[in-house]
């Protein structure tokens, strides 16, 4: 998990391609992805790079973690772990209050 970056305040005109090759700069790019809006089909703002090593994620944290592309400062970090989300909508109760409820009586 040491490789997996997390790529934020990216341009939304940004793609696959262009994170490659920015990243690929500072050592092998294994994959990168642009998270895109499942309905609008727009990018997010934001991607998932990994790199080929640790120090490779390094050199790039280092090289491209403040920078401007685009007009938009980067944010480069380790990504972190995805949280387990509850499985709800807030907690429960459902529509059955207790009592006779039959209707026209």
């Amino acid at each position: 998990m040491e490789n997996k970056l997390y790529v934020g305040n990216l341009s939304y005109s940004t793609r696959d391609d262009d994170l490659q090759q920015q990243f690929s700069q500072y050592g092998q790019v294994s994959s990168a992805k642009v998270m895109m809006d499942r309905d609008t089909g727009r990018s997010k703002g934001f991607a998932f790079v990994e790199m080929g090593s640790a120090a490779d994620a390094q050199s790039a944290i280092q090289g491209l973690n403040g920078q401007t592309v685009d007009g938009r400062a980067l944010v480069v970090n380790l990504a972190r772990p995805r949280e387990e989300r509850s499985g709800g909508f807030g907690g429960g109760g459902g529509g059955y209050r207790g009592g006779n409820n039959r209707g026209g009586y």
